[in-house]
């Protein structure tokens, strides 16, 4: 099989399959595509390499999904609608059954999220995938990581931390280890990751700032403070803890919490006035939505114990030294 002839056999769409967004999509040197009136186009670009990003023992439907949901969770950080996508695969041989695999987890969450596949490229070398996503978000409406301020609140979406549970499991560091049940639950949220386009949609004009977690909750965080020029204090009895980290140590929580990566979920700052539509926000999407802490003028991030909204200076908020490193590619993980 062919490069063009691997295209046409796993990619190509035919009439009456999947969204139709594009002007002109899949089949030219360029696709062509226009935003509504109104709506400003967000793009955003990731690479997935094998052995970097993924292991070679996942599942090839679940490592569509997951390449392209990585690229819809960007989108999500930014408020921003799907609207198409491209696909640079490099591929060390032609498998069929992978590649069969791969295009039906990869075009499986597409349709789901109305996201067109208009065009792309296909190599041979060392597995990797390049995705670049397209969406639409109103004017003046997108969701930046520059927009926190003092008094902000500071929400993340989900349970963050599961994924990098999932990866001390495969490298075998956990002791006790986990159930097959809770690894397999665990594996799950690493390798099929849920991209919270919904979530994002749904906090424009009620979010300041926001930001997805692909490199762990304290270090995409400080990309917020940095950009907005603020300081941040969070709670860490406010965590969320998911059901199979609770039964996990207390350092071993943390460490996935706060330094874990790779769980997609959304951390965003709001104003307090915010909290309840936040809330009624959280129940429509059946979405815990967890308020953690607090932007501050002082310029750093401090971590805490003790009760949310207590006053800095109170005797019941306890300082806790900040031990945690996040995913850098070339500085090494935590």
């Amino acid at each position: 099989m062919g490069e063009f002839d691997l295209i046409e056999h796993f990619f190509w769409r035919q009439a009456g399959q999947g969204p139709r967004r594009a002007v002109v999509g899949n089949g030219d040197d360029c696709a062509l595509i226009a935003p509504a009136p109104g709506m400003q186009l967000a793009v955003s670009t990731d690479t997935m390499v094998e052995g970097r990003h993924f292991l070679s023992t996942v599942s090839p439907a679940r490592l569509g999904h997951k390449a392209l949901a990585v690229n819809l969770s960007d989108l999500a950080a930014c408020g921003a609608s799907p609207m198409a996508f491209t696909l640079a695969l490099t591929l060390p041989r032609v498998d069929e059954a992978w590649l069969c695999g791969f295009a039906k987890g990869l075009l499986d969450l597409a349709d789901e999220h109305n996201c067109e596949l208009i065009g792309g490229d296909t190599t041979a070398g060392p597995l990797s995938i390049g995705i670049t996503v397209m969406g639409e978000v109103p004017a003046r409406q997108a969701l930046l990581r520059s927009g926190a301020r003092p008094g902000d609140d500071i929400w993340v979406s989900g349970f963050p931390g599961l994924a990098r549970l999932a990866l001390e499991a495969f490298r075998g560091s956990l002791h006790p280890a986990l159930s097959g049940e809770a690894f397999e639950a665990t594996r799950l949220a690493m390798e099929r990751p849920d991209p919270r386009v919904a979530l994002g949609v749904g906090l424009r004009g009620l979010a300041s700032a926001a930001i997805d977690v692909s490199d762990g909750l304290l270090g995409d965080l400080a990309h917020i403070l940095k950009r907005s020029q603020v300081g941040a204090s969070l709670c860490l009895d406010a965590l969320p803890v998911g059901s199979w980290l609770a039964e996990r140590s207390a350092d071993e929580q943390l460490d996935c919490i706060l330094a874990g990566g790779d769980d997609y979920e959304l951390v965003f700052t709001a104003r307090p006035e915010q909290r309840a539509r936040i809330i009624e926000l959280s129940a429509s999407l059946g979405l815990v939505l967890s308020r953690i802490g607090h932007i501050e003028a002082e310029p750093g991030l401090r971590l805490w114990r003790g009760e949310l909204d207590v006053w800095p200076d109170d005797p019941e908020r306890s300082a806790v030294p900040n031990r945690w490193t996040s995913f850098d590619h070339f500085k090494g993980a935590a």
